[in-house]
């Protein structure tokens, strides 16, 4: 019974970090836009969302990406059988890849926070992606099992990374056309 409780709150708290990488993510969009404003208008809309990014982050991201952690080892230790199953090393792998992105994530708040980001709005579209893709293949694991076809789960998520890429451009093209 313990275990059930482990794995709901785990999939609580992984809900909660993927809505905060996400939408941290769309903050640093917003942010990097704010550059191209004007200088009055440009001061108040970073000092905005350095603000909103800061509390985002260290109130729900970070501490729901520890939680997520926490709770997946515990149901580790409450059924060590799933170390032995094939999926869930890759599943682990692709947890590690989370963390390296969420902690490039943290990197780019530490910028915000000193007024110091230099990436454009462009850029973080595109990284935004990131997340994504690990969020598919961890479901996809996770629900699949051994039943995943690695073959096509690959080529699935090429597809979808380039499906993501068009969406992006074919977005940005409509988005200068309105201005």
């Amino acid at each position: 019974m313990m275990y059930l409780y482990l794995k709901a709150l785990h999939i609580i708290f992984v809900v909660c970090w993927f809505a905060g990488l996400f939408y941290s993510v769309r903050l640093f969009v917003y942010y990097a836009e704010a550059n191209q404003k004007p200088e009055i208008e440009k001061d108040i809309l970073r000092n905005q969302y350095k603000l909103m990014t800061s509390r985002l982050w260290n109130i729900i991201t970070t501490p729901s990406a520890i939680l997520t952690t926490l709770f997946g080892i515990g149901m580790l230790i409450a059924n060590p059988s799933l170390l032995q199953m094939p999926w869930m090393h890759v599943k682990l792998f692709f947890v590690v890849l989370l963390w390296v992105y969420h902690l490039k994530c943290r990197q780019f708040v530490i910028q915000i926070n000193k007024h110091t980001l230099s990436k454009d709005s462009s850029f973080f579209r595109i990284w935004n992606e990131g997340a994504t893709l690990i969020l598919f293949s961890i479901v996809f694991l996770v629900i699949l099992k051994s039943a995943f076809n690695w073959i096509f789960g690959v080529l699935g998520l090429f597809a979808l990374a380039v499906v993501l890429m068009l969406g992006i451009r074919f977005y940005k093209k409509v988005r200068n056309r309105k201005r």
